[in-house]
């Protein structure tokens, strides 16, 4: 028979109590279950994992693995003599099991069932997740979505219906996905890349336990005018040549209507001009209510198709005007 090594499946020292017997399980049975699990070889191990927390919890088969000492994982063994004996009351005509050919695992099934009659196990990717766990309470399963917002949403914050897949576990440790519908308040001045956790609306707890968190990604539409940087806006202004020169007071567009900004003599194209609090507002913090900035970046255009007039007069610019926008290459 080969040896297996529970408590280094398990992750735990051989005087682990019980308590830390069962949070290993729980901790390895959800990291490594194959209907979750995107791990290589997650569908073995986490029968291995089901198999020593099945005789590391039951006070019994424990003492009884204990008594065989400790070897190598792999190494070829034989119980202690008087062993068999000792923990099975069934098997073979001289009191002890049949140990030709057998698994460890099979053994201590053996022993659950006082004899030798029922020594094969389920091998379903889900066997072992039957066992042992049904006597504790087991937090739900947390659950992400992708929750792409409108500006407009982001701003004035929003109300979503999600119609979600969630993960639960049932009583014989099978997890599958339940289809519920869930609703969910964005707070306004939610940012792109922000992972909003909203808790109790994950999957289902097992036995008692308290229900997963649902984590919202959420993601900003493009906007036909703004882009956004975190809680500031930025909006490309195009402003015509005479008024970078002269300077000028114009109307730009803000997420509450126009606002009237001034544009100062001699303004160059690239140029940030800011508008302080008309950005998204900025959630809790140390100053509440107060929101980010937009910022109006310059860019100075030409008309398209310029009437005669307008040709003659930029001729006569041309012709009277000193400034060399090149003079820096000399």
């Amino acid at each position: 028979m080969k040896f297996k090594d529970y408590y280094a499946t398990l992750g735990i020292e051989r005087s682990a109590s019980d308590g830390d017997i069962k949070k290993a399980y729980r901790r390895l049975a959800r990291k490594f279950h194959p209907d979750v699990s995107k791990e290589k070889g997650a569908e073995e191990k986490f029968k291995e994992v089901a198999e020593a927390y099945q005789t590391l919890s039951d006070k019994e088969k424990r003492a009884a693995y204990d008594q065989l000492g400790t070897h190598r994982p792999g190494e070829d063994f034989r119980p202690p003599p008087g062993w068999e004996t000792h923990f099975s009351s069934g098997g073979t005509d001289d009191g002890g099991p049949d140990l030709g050919g057998i698994d460890l695992g099979d053994l201590f099934d053996m022993l659950g069932r006082g004899g030798r009659g029922g020594a094969h196990r389920a091998q379903g990717a889900h066997a072992g997740a039957t066992r042992g766990h049904g006597d504790f309470a087991m937090a739900g399963q947390d659950f992400e979505a992708n929750a792409p917002l409108s500006l407009e949403d982001a701003y004035r914050g929003t109300e979503l219906t999600l119609d979600l897949a969630m993960p639960e576990m049932t009583a014989d440790g099978m997890i599958r996905r339940i289809p519920r519908q869930v609703r969910v308040r964005v707070p306004k001045g939610a940012t792109d890349g922000l992972r909003l956790r909203v808790p109790g609306k994950g999957g289902a707890g097992l036995n008692g336990g308290p229900a997963g968190d649902l984590y919202l990604n959420i993601t900003l539409r493009p906007h036909a005018l703004f882009r956004v940087t975190g809680h500031d806006l930025y909006l490309e202004l195009p402003i015509t040549p005479w008024e970078a020169v002269l300077g000028a007071t114009v109307e730009v567009p803000t997420m509450e209507g126009r606002v009237a900004l001034t544009i100062k003599p001699g303004s160059r194209a690239g140029q940030k001009l800011r508008v302080t609090g008309r950005g998204l507002p900025r959630p809790g913090g140390k100053t509440p209510g107060h929101a980010g900035d937009l910022f109006c970046v310059l860019s100075i255009v030409t008309p398209t198709v310029p009437g005669e007039r307008e040709k003659e007069l930029y001729k006569e610019l041309a012709t009277i005007s000193s400034f060399d926008p090149r003079g820096h290459f000399a």
